[in-house]
């Protein structure tokens, strides 16, 4: 079970599935190639906000990655709404930043 903020959309799962299975892609090529049917804007936009979440990260050029966060949700391991990790004993635990150790704050600087 996925634990969706309220702030996500259909159009998240499927790109992050996406991401998932094939490493790297732009809205572009999920648009052509991925099981999304959403306009390549809609796609864009959406890829934008999972990056100030967190739950992908931008390359450059367009092309996006999934983070471990991102693997983590999709795995129903985090939920994006309060942002905690929920572990094997179904307890909740704050969500780490895999860069500096600090609690997430949902993007938000």
């Amino acid at each position: 079970m996925r634990y969706a903020g309220g702030w996500m959309t259909a159009a998240d799962d499927r790109i992050l599935e996406y991401l998932s299975e094939n490493e790297t892609g732009s809205p572009a090529k999920m648009k052509r190639e991925g099981p999304i049917r959403y306009s390549r804007q809609q796609i864009n936009r959406r890829c934008k906000r999972l990056a100030e979440e967190g739950l992908v990260r931008h390359l450059g050029n367009g092309v996006y990655i999934i983070t471990d966060d991102g693997e983590a949700y999709l795995d129903g391991r985090l939920d994006t709404e309060n942002w905690t990790y929920i572990d094997d004993d179904s307890e909740a635990v704050e969500a780490q930043d895999s860069s500096n150790g600090e609690a997430s704050n949902g993007g938000a600087t």
